[in-house]
């Protein structure tokens, strides 16, 4: 055990690429006590690192072979290549490959002339392990956004069989105000489970004497066949998207119309540059694609806008995606998403009544932290600006945790067990509860708890 814990926490770590997904990547890491290098030719970014992270810095190009030498490339263990440039991140990792074939590779690519390509990537002089589409998540997190209109979050764990839902709750929400202890004898055994509480920025895991009180996001755990009856809790009903329209018609938005023509879905897209509008019109079946200002109140006017059952706004400037939501409420639409790309801007959002967001970016951060722990756990999914965690792991036999009622361990305060899954079946646990050899978890931890409760995890699971 003490052999295997040394060899993951020194996990050396280079990173191509200083942009937001390599800083934000290099902060979560290192602080992790993995030994990372980041490489960028921006002196810039790399200045900006180097001032505030624990990371050893090469302002250089990530491509050149020199250089991933310099790096240390042939006692590395994993390689992320996350620069804006997609040719970058595939010689990267080709000269990684060639280098140190034994190297795990990770590389970010969004463009989708590359998409019939992934598997060849996969295998020969590339041989990359994990091929990262932020954008590709983006569109996926949209999809499910849009089918609960109700919820502002919304995330996966157990292959799609459980869910997590972040709902806010309204002053007539048949929960408010009733203590978390009682929701057994209130609501039976498909009782909702309340993993957090976002309450005035603040996340909470809560305890049973605690109540649900308007204004609160809370995070609701459930199984997903048991999604639509755990929501009427909530008051909240499943309704049909038939009609939407995206303001954007880049990369995101032309893949999310492509899968909402799949499901029959009436699809418009506003786009304001002309040569992006025919180049769209070509590739389209069923939507229509309109030349304007997405921004422009005449034109929502005129196209009835708030007739559509969701508005989405994923253009590639921040302000004017906000904009759009905006005029969209203003027009009764309640189903609205926005694409956000500074997280500077999440704290303000929610105050002024944007709370379903998406960012490339974090998606991207999301998805290879994911990969980069894969082992005995199996997904690790923030929350609030990183303010709270779920983790999904395995329990294995060595560990303390197992065979021991689950009130006798002591987790972190502000740490949660969610749930536990064997053989299928998915269960609540109580203080009786007991975890065996094999079990998948589902664990909660706000921020201040995430470090006590990895290390726990570690010692104790395996984890890393």
């Amino acid at each position: 055990m003490d052999e295997f814990f040394c060899k993951e926490i020194n996990l050396k770590i280079i990173i191509v690429g200083a942009g937001e997904v390599g800083y934000n990547i290099a902060n979560r890491l290192s602080s992790e006590n993995k030994r990372v290098i980041v490489i960028d030719k921006n002196e810039n970014a790399v200045k900006r690192l180097s001032e505030n992270l624990d990371v050893q810095t090469i302002t250089a190009s990530g491509s050149s072979p020199e250089v991933l030498i310099e790096a240390g490339i042939q006692d590395a263990d994993i390689l992320l290549a996350v620069t804006d440039s997609d040719e970058v991140n595939l010689v990267s990792c080709l000269m990684a490959n060639l280098l140190s074939p034994q190297i795990k590779k990770l590389a970010r690519i969004r463009n989708s002339d590359f998409d019939q390509l992934h598997d060849r990537f996969k295998t020969g002089n590339l041989n990359i392990d994990t091929i990262i589409n932020p954008e590709v998540e983006v569109v996926n997190t949209i999809q499910k956004l849009m089918k609960l209109p109700g919820a502002v979050d919304v995330g996966t764990f157990v292959e799609g069989k459980v869910k997590y839902v972040g709902i806010r709750i309204e002053k007539k929400s048949p929960i408010s105000g009733i203590r978390l202890i009682d929701f057994p004898n209130r609501f039976g055994e498909d009782r909702p489970l309340i993993a957090a509480i976002v309450r005035n920025n603040e996340v909470i895991v809560p305890r049973g004497s605690d109540k649900v009180a308007y204004g609160d996001l809370v995070y609701l755990v459930c199984e997903t066949q048991k999604l639509e009856k755990n929501l009427g809790f909530f008051g909240i009903k499943l309704q049909p998207i038939r009609n939407v329209l995206i303001v954007g018609g880049g990369r995101i938005g032309e893949r999310l119309a492509k899968n909402l023509e799949k499901d029959s879905i009436k699809t418009k897209i506003i786009e304001s540059d002309l040569a992006r509008c025919k180049y769209l019109s070509k590739q389209m079946d069923k939507t229509i694609v309109l030349h304007g200002d997405g921004s422009d109140q005449a034109l929502f006017l005129e196209e009835n806008a708030g007739l559509n059952d969701a508005i989405i706004s994923v253009t590639n400037d921040d302000e004017t995606n906000i904009l759009v939501s905006l005029l969209a409420k203003n027009m009764g639409v309640k189903n609205t998403i926005t694409r956000i790309g500074k997280s500077s801007y999440y704290q303000l959002l929610s105050t002024i009544g944007i709370e379903k967001v998406v960012s490339p970016r974090l998606s991207a951060i999301s998805s290879i932290l994911q990969d980069v722990r894969k082992g005995k756990v199996l997904s690790d999914i923030s929350i609030q600006c990183e303010k709270g965690e779920f983790i999904e792991a395995i329990a294995i036999k060595a560990s303390g945790i197992i065979d021991t009622p689950i009130k006798r361990i002591k987790f972190p305060k502000g740490s949660l067990l969610v749930c536990i899954i064997r053989d299928n079946q998915i269960m609540i646990p109580t203080g009786e509860s007991i975890i065996i050899s094999g079990d998948r978890i589902i664990l909660f931890a706000v921020k201040h708890a995430i470090k006590k409760l990895e290390k726990l995890l570690i010692v104790q699971l395996g984890f890393f």
